[in-house]
């Protein structure tokens, strides 16, 4: 019988593969759709109107520079437009072209498709226990962060 302590590690070792795995396939869909994930997280974010380059870069770790030349890509690829924002003209206001809705459309098929292969059959009661268990370890991860 394992030791509490030898469970725990158990536990932090399935903890990463999940990680790693969901990481490895953003990684796929963004690949498969010829974005970075970077650039999809950006597509998205433009997508609900929230879109500010500098939050953005505090978020996701990435310099200002980084966002620009991410920001730059979709547009030379059409995905995305910019315009002068209205009330202040040193904001750009971005928003997401037909093209660039279609790929998120495509993208988000492939998303819930894998959603619904991988999620689906999984039993309601164990999805809620997980669920609730997520969100009291993650709950835990952010007090012990903010001491």
């Amino acid at each position: 019988m394992a030791t509490r302590t030898e469970t725990i590690h158990e536990a932090i070792a399935a903890l990463q593969r999940l990680a790693d795995l969901f990481s490895a396939r953003r990684e796929q869909i963004a690949r498969e759709a010829g974005l970075s994930v970077r650039q999809w997280r950006i597509l998205e974010e433009i997508a609900t109107e929230h879109f500010m380059p500098s939050m953005f870069a505090e978020r996701g770790s990435v310099t200002p520079a980084a966002v620009s030349k991410l920001v730059r890509g979709l547009l030379e690829r059409d995905l995305i437009r910019a315009s002068i924002a209205t009330g202040d003209r040193r904001q750009r206001r971005y928003v997401v072209t037909a093209a660039g809705r279609k790929l998120l459309d495509r993208v988000r098929l492939t998303r819930q498709a894998a959603i619904d292969a991988v999620w689906s059959d999984l039993p309601s009661t164990e999805l809620l226990r997980f669920a609730e268990f997520g969100r009291e370890l993650g709950d835990r991860l952010e007090a012990y962060l903010s001491k």
